[in-house]
């Protein structure tokens, strides 16, 4: 039987966290659930215990992504379930990520349109899907969404990559996607927060989103991204020397800088793109 276990970040949430962990357990008392307290100056950790979870306690807080890396080294479960402590993801969800597993390595709830707080962040959430999507070269509708379940196994594959911020999920998904894993997106419900307000701030994490999305991919395909670039440089400096050309008659040095980076930049994508090849080789060679 395929063990199941929830994996809960929490800081701060004593006033929801128990009613989530009990509602998961009207759900499926067989789950095992983890509630990684990261630090909190509140109840969490008591509110936690006392309804039944097994709690794992950061001495400060270190981050969103720290307590699910916690979570993935403790827990026993053939299938792991990240999901908020705030209350805004119904346990009866849980049920519509399971049922992909494990014909699928990920499975994400991804949120319906329109829960964002604000028009900017909404904005954001979109640009970041189509950048994700076109280095993934997969649909993805929902990068940020906290609701996923996946393969054990997977995850621990993973887990030297997640970083310590709420990015988690973006740097998970691109990986997964850009390893020849499956992913499955399905939709959720999602409530208002029962308590405290969101920890993601939009002009920090989201630089720190694009980012992840562009390590991620020099990482897993470099040449997605040198690619452009050296596109981008060669026709600016196909343009200038058009107008120079036609203007003054002559070829001027900076045209000459511009065709020769461009030039250096694909080159560099090449022998990059190369070189993930052979790593990658490599590390299935040891598997």
């Amino acid at each position: 039987m395929t063990k199941v276990s929830v994996i809960i970040p929490a800081y701060n949430e004593a006033q929801s966290i128990g009613h989530v962990v009990k509602k998961i357990k009207a759900f499926n008392p067989d789950f095992e659930i983890i509630v990684i307290d990261d630090g909190s100056t509140d109840d969490t950790a008591a509110a936690a215990r006392d309804t039944g979870a097994t709690v794992y306690s950061h001495p400060y807080n270190i981050g969103n992504g720290a307590a699910i890396k916690s979570g993935i080294r403790i827990a026993s479960g053939d299938i792991l379930v990240f999901m908020d402590g705030d209350g805004q993801h119904e346990p009866e969800d849980i049920a519509k990520l399971l049922e992909y597993l494990p014909e699928f390595d990920m499975v994400v709830g991804a949120r319906p349109k329109g829960h964002q707080a604000s028009l900017g962040r909404a904005v954001g959430n979109k640009i970041y899907n189509w950048l994700a999507s076109y280095v993934a070269k997969f649909p993805i509708q929902d990068l940020t969404s906290g609701f996923r379940a996946v393969k054990s196994e997977v995850a621990h594959n993973f887990l030297y990559l997640l970083p310590n911020t709420y990015s988690y999920p973006t740097t998970l998904t691109l990986s997964i996607l850009r390893n020849g894993r499956t992913v499955k997106y399905v939709p959720i419900k999602v409530k208002t927060r029962k308590s405290g307000k969101s920890g993601i701030s939009m002009f920090k994490d989201g630089i720190r989103f694009f980012m992840i999305i562009i390590k991620i991919c020099t990482l897993y395909s470099p040449f997605r991204i040198f690619l452009p670039v050296s596109f981008l440089i060669f026709f600016t400096g196909l343009t200038y020397y058009l107008y120079t050309f036609f203007v003054w008659g002559r070829f001027t040095n900076m045209s000459a800088l511009l065709f020769t980076t461009s030039i250096i930049i694909f080159m560099m994508g090449l022998v990059s793109e190369q070189i993930c090849q052979m790593r990658f080789e490599k590390s299935e060679g040891k598997r």
